[in-house]
Parts: structure tokens; C-alpha cells; sequence
């Protein structure tokens, strides 16, 4: 083993090379190149200790790879797993490398775990290690104690152990070994957060956790019912978004990362690591199709906790723990992801009025009763508390699902969702004898089904508009036969589905709303977006209930490749630079191309509720 400097620095790899790695409470992204360039501990929304992702070699980062040239890199994980495998071949030989982070039950010190195996010849690899607490604004003080390089700065602090610890470089707080790995040769590192601890917790055994992550995600997949076509990348997005959850309390959040650009090198940059009432929902919803009940129960869990109180001062998202204060602020000594800046932690979103939230809630929860969930008085007298607050509140205008930072509007979607919480709180009183003011939920729920018609279908455009009195046209309205509201072959859900394929539609990719020009006279942000993944996958979802299926089925074949190589999806996928934008991966994509498969393939779970749609 010898030392020698790091050589120039870089930035991180395009956004379509990560893979992720999550135990459950938080997650890491790993490279083609083999390096760790964004990682938060302990949990999902804590600072960063690798943040290369959104600067360079010196934000943080932990490479294992060859030292020389790399003819070849393949890449998967082991099964149905979160566990990764990447091989590189050299003109000297082959490598594999191994990253997990192990599933912890009751852990409260996430780890993750690398090693490297020679598969042939003998190939000169290079670790490198530097990390920056703090999202990289704190270098920390590094010592060896008890056969582990440990690494504090403030309250945080990480521990590395492994078969050769790397050598502090000469002038560059930064760690490097380089070691000669033989065919048969095995070797392994754990690096576990400390917290403040000036002590390395004891060693770990690397292939026993190993052994007993593998066999935790082979049991959790056993429950998948999913055999349809594309299985492969059906299971994939549904261990993607168990992946997103916080197992402590049944929170689920929207993405592991923060700021990658829904625009290169433009300013959409947003922090996803909380909790979206809509993307839990959404999320249960796809885990739920196809098996997964315990995810059920713990979110219900969760959304209890963390609504409970006034129902008037229910937000759209909450920390993972359930916390209200998501207070946005901007990382100005992180240069962004390609340079796309600002760098935001926290998400002023948090508090926007978005009337559509109240629908999805109601729904999810239907959803659960529905599905045999045990009954839940909490749950019931939150629902009624829920439907109380919109009762008094629905008639306003709101940001809308896209948490527009324009000005708030009356969105067809959110009216639509409106009508869904009414029309869910009356089936709920009507099909289980829940109590409620029936009579006057329905007679809400009627008044807003005919407003949407009267305000929300514009007859010279042939479709639902973005909003009332509006000419735009916006992807969300894809969701109407989806929900219930009208069925999928009314003359106005089949016109809205040409004109959104006419103007928002290229080739299988579907923009949730126009931004050409530049500018959006909606969201009030400069900057053209790509494709919205989601919208892509509702746009498949409404072809399906219009009777469309040979349509569906051939756009979901190709939007599945858009996959990539580990079967892993973006926010977005821009089609001029035929690349991903957006946090990743992202549980919306995932779930949508999960919940288009429930709905080709399998029992169609959530359409079988809306049998009986509105005209």
C-alpha cells in the first residue's frame, strides 16, 4: 500500500450514473465510477458527509476503483435488492465491487458497507476518502483511535474501519490507499456514523451484515405479486420506493437528494427529502397493488402523528419525523450540480395551501379501508376533521400540485381533488357506516363535480384546462378518469387526452405543463424544464381507461427503457440532451410506472374502486 496525491478534481458523473443504496433511514448514491458522492447521516434529511454530487472532489466523496484505465463497467443489484455489484475490467485483470448499507432494525448508527473481491488477474485499486460534514462547509478533525480513522466535526461524526485504512495525502485533508487485489482477494471497509461520540463504535462483521441485508430485501421482495411483462423493472421501482422510507416511522419521502436541476444549469432546484402527503399516498398506493400491507398500516401511523392536532393547520409536507419547520435556506459555498445554482436545504413549499392534498389523504385512506386495513377511530376522526377544514376552505384558490410560486389560482385538479375527499368521506359513511353529515358532504361533493364541468373543461381549447378561465393546458388533468370523476371514454376526458398528446406530448414524454418560451406564466421561475416522468406514465394510465390498451401498452414498453442500468428513474428526463434532471431517483416516476402496470397487468386495484364513475 502506498499514498500519493488525489490529482485533479472533478465534478460528479450525470445524474442517469447513480445508483442508490438506503437502509431505511437515510440512503447513498454511488457512481459508475465507484464513488459515494452524496450521502446524509443518520437520516434521509440530515447534513451531508459526501456532497460531491452537488460541487467536486473536495465537497466529499468515498471512490473505490481502479487506479489505471477501465475498458469495461457493468453495474446491477443482487436480485430484487438494494444490494449493488459493480464490476470494472482493466487490461490487468477484473474487479467487483459490493455496497450496502445494511438494515438495521432499532439501529440508531447507519453504516455503509464497500468491498472488493478480485474476480481475475491482479488489478492496482485506489480508495479514496474525504469527507466534509455539513453539506461541506466543515472539514473535520481526523484521527486514528482504536484501529478506525475517525472523522468529527460538531455534533456529527463518522468511523472508518476496514482490512487497510488509507493514508492521510500530504497537503490535502483527504485519505488514499492504493492497494494490489489479486484474483480470490477480498477485502471490505465499514464507515458508521459516530455522532458526537470522540469513540468509534466496536467493529462490525462486513459479511455478516452483508449476508443479512441480502436475506432482509429477499424477504421483503418474496411478498411482490407482481409477474407481468417488465417485471424486472416493475420490481425495481417498488424496492426504489420501499428504499425511500424512514422505517422509524412510516414516513416516505419524495427523493434522497436535493437541488439537482430540473433545468441544467438553471434554478428549479429543490430539496425532496420530506415527506409529501401526495407522494406518500401515491406511493402507498403503488406498494399497496401489488402486496405490500405493512407499508399501509405504518404510514397511516405516520400521517396520524403528524396531522394530529387542528385540521386547519394540516401542511402538504412534513419532515420524516413528522416535523412542521422545513424553514428554506440556500448553501451559497456549494457551487450546484453542473453549476446549477441555488443550492436550497428545506422546502418553503411547506407552507402553500394545495386544496388537492386533502383529496389524496381521503383517498389513501379509502384505499386502506378498502384493502381490510384494521379500522382506526384515530383515523376516521381525522378524516372527519379533514372534511370539516375543506368544508370552510374549498372554495379558495391554491398553488396547485405543482407548488407554483406564482400566484394562487383556482386548479382544476385541486377542484377535482376536492370532489374526490367528498366523494370518498360519503362512500366511506354510505359502505361502512362511519358517522358524518352524509347529506351534506354529498351535496358539497355534487356542487363541485358541476363547477369543475361549468369551469374547468374550456369547449374552444377541446379540454380540461390548467385553470378556471385559462387556455394552458396541464398533465394533472390526464388524472380525472383515473379518480373516478369521469369515466375514461367521456367525450371531454377523450379530447383532453388529444389535445395534452398534441401539445404537451413528445414522442412517449409528457411536460406537466408548457414551459418553451422559457418563462411559465404559472409558476413564476424561468428556465424550460424536460419531460415530467409521472405525467408520462398518467399519460399511459388515460389511454388505458379510454380504451386504448394496444396504445398503453406499447408507450409503457418503450418509457421503461428510459430506465437506467440499474432500473432507476429521475424527476425528469430531458429529450434535447437525452439525459435525466431532477432529484433522484424519484419516488413520483416510480410510482407512476408502478401503478401503470397495476393497472395493465394486474388487478387494476385503484380503478376498481371507480367502477362506477360520475357523468
Amino acid at each position: 500500500m502506498q499514498s500519493h496525491s488525489l490529482g485533479r478534481m472533478t465534478g460528479p458523473g450525470r445524474i442517469e450514473d447513480y445508483a442508490l443504496l438506503s437502509d431505511l433511514r437515510t440512503a447513498a448514491l454511488v457512481g459508475r465510477d465507484g464513488s459515494v458522492d452524496w450521502m446524509c447521516l443518520p437520516r434521509f434529511d440530515a447534513p451531508s458527509c459526501f456532497a460531491r454530487l452537488l460541487g467536486d472532489d473536495d465537497d466529499g466523496h468515498w471512490q473505490i476503483a481502479p487506479a489505471g484505465e477501465i475498458t469495461a463497467t457493468r453495474r446491477r443489484y443482487r436480485d430484487d435488492s438494494l444490494v449493488l455489484e459493480t464490476e470494472f475490467d482493466t487490461p490487468d485483470g477484473t474487479v467487483r465491487l459490493v455496497d450496502a448499507m445494511p438494515v438495521q432494525s432499532g439501529s440508531d448508527r447507519p453504516c455503509l458497507l464497500r468491498s472488493v473481491e478480485g474476480v481475475s488477474g491482479e488489478v492496482d485499486v485506489v480508495l479514496r476518502w474525504v469527507v466534509r460534514l455539513a453539506y461541506a462547509h466543515a472539514v473535520p478533525w481526523v484521527r486514528r483511535l482504536d484501529g478506525a480513522i475517525l472523522a468529527v466535526a460538531g455534533p456529527s461524526g463518522v468511523a472508518l474501519r476496514g482490512d487497510v485504512l488509507p493514508d492521510r495525502v500530504p497537503g490535502r485533508r483527504a485519505h488514499e490507499a492504493r492497494i494490489t487485489v489479486g484474483e480470490g482477494d477480498r477485502l471490505s471497509w465499514v464507515m458508521q456514523w459516530t455522532g458526537a461520540d470522540d469513540a468509534p463504535t466496536p467493529p462490525l462483521d462486513a459479511a455478516a451484515e452483508l449476508r443479512t441485508t441480502e436475506e432482509y430485501w429477499r424477504a421483503w421482495a418474496s411478498r411482490l405479486t407482481y409477474t407481468g411483462p417488465h417485471a424486472d423493472v416493475v420490481r425495481r421501482s417498488l424496492t426504489a420506493l420501499k428504499g425511500l422510507t424512514y422505517a422509524p416511522t412510516g414516513g416516505i419521502v419524495a427523493a434522497p437528494t436535493t437541488s439537482l436541476p430540473e433545468t441544467l444549469g438553471g434554478s428549479r432546484n429543490w430539496d425532496y427529502r420530506y415527506c409529501w402527503l401526495r407522494d406518500a399516498t401515491f406511493t402507498l398506493l403503488a406498494l399497496d397493488n401489488f402486496g405490500c400491507r405493512s407499508e399501509a398500516e405504518a404510514w397511516r401511523q405516520w400521517l396520524v402523528r403528524a396531522v394530529a392536532g387542528d385540521p386547519a393547520d394540516v401542511q402538504i409536507m412534513y419532515g420524516i419525523g413528522g416535523e412542521r419547520h422545513l424553514v428554506e435556506w440556500e448553501l451559497d459555498w456549494l457551487p450546484g450540480y453542473e453549476g446549477a445554482t441555488p443550492v436550497r436545504v428545506g422546502n418553503g413549499a411547506y407552507r402553500q395551501l394545495q386544496l388537492d392534498v386533502y383529496g389524496e389523504v381521503m383517498d389513501a385512506l379509502h384505499l386502506a379501508r378498502e384493502r381490510g386495513l384494521e379500522p382506526s377511530d384515530e383515523a376516521w376522526a381525522l378524516q372527519r376533521g379533514l372534511m370539516a377544514h375543506l368544508e370552510r376552505v374549498w372554495q379558495q384558490p391554491d398553488k396547485g400540485l405543482w407548488e407554483v410560486r406564482g400566484p394562487d389560482r383556482h386548479f382544476t385538479h385541486s377542484r377535482v381533488m376536492v370532489w374526490v375527499a367528498f366523494d370518498r368521506a360519503v362512500r366511506a359513511a354510505r359502505e361502512y357506516g362511519l358517522p358524518g353529515p352524509v347529506e351534506r358532504w354529498e351535496k358539497l361533493r355534487d356542487a363541485v363535480h358541476a363547477e369543475v364541468l361549468a369551469k374547468g373543461y374550456n369547449a374552444e381549447v377541446g379540454a380540461f384546462t390548467q385553470f378556471y378561465g385559462g387556455t394552458e393546458l396541464d398533465a394533472s388533468t390526464l388524472l380525472i378518469p383515473a379518480v373516478g370523476f369521469l369515466p375514461g371514454d367521456d367525450p371531454r376526458v377523450l379530447s383532453t387526452l388529444d389535445v395534452v398528446g398534441q401539445q404537451l406530448r413528445h414522442g412517449d414524454l409528457v411536460e406537466r405543463y408548457s414551459t418553451h418560451d422559457g418563462t411559465s406564466h404559472v409558476d413564476g421561475l424561468v428556465g424550460r424544464e424536460g419531460a415530467f416522468l409521472v405525467c408520462s406514465f398518467w399519460y399511459v394510465d388515460a389511454l388505458t381507461l379510454a380504451g386504448r390498451r394496444e396504445e398503453a401498452e406499447a408507450a409503457f414498453g418503450r418509457l421503461t427503457q428510459l430506465v437506467n442500468d440499474v432500473g432507476l428513474l429521475a424527476e425528469e428526463y430531458d429529450p434535447v440532451s437525452r439525459r435525466f434532471t431532477g432529484n433522484f431517483p424519484q419516488a413520483f416516476s416510480h410510482l407512476g410506472l408502478a401503478n401503470s402496470a397495476a393497472l395493465l397487468w394486474g388487478d387494476g386495484a385503484r380503478h376498481h374502486r371507480h367502477r362506477e364513475p360520475r357523468r
